[in-house]
């Protein structure tokens, strides 16, 4: 396996760790729809929340909060409606977070950004 899949593996585990610690309930994980993928989506009291999960080693080019930009993320709200129509839940209420984590020698920082598309 090439290591930027063990890494973005192993980032989109800790992610999940950190979401079911802050109250959140995984509900699918890699949820392909015929357009792409949504890494997660989880459940709150506030309803869905899709995840964009990004990992980058401590001094990366590019941090993992800003690999994500605004098409980006407008391609994630298209994937959630479709994936919440696909399930008769157009009306629920969601948001997109992106999970942005930095593997550092020290550990690894996670960053949850709501996001606006």
């Amino acid at each position: 396996m090439h290591p930027r899949v063990v890494l973005g593996m192993a980032g989109q585990r800790v992610a999940e760790a950190e979401l079911a610690r802050r109250g959140m309930t995984i509900v699918a994980r890699n949820a392909r729809t015929r357009f792409g993928e949504i890494d997660l989506v989880c459940r709150d009291r506030a309803g869905y929340v899709f995840v964009e999960v990004k990992t980058r080693r401590a001094g990366s080019f590019v941090a993992a909060a800003e690999a994500v930009d605004r098409r980006k993320l407008e391609r994630i709200a298209r994937l959630a409606l479709g994936w919440l129509a696909l399930r008769g839940e157009r009306e629920a209420r969601w948001r997109v977070v992106v999970a942005a984590l930095t593997i550092g020698r020290s550990g690894t920082r996670v960053e949850l950004l709501e996001a606006t598309p």
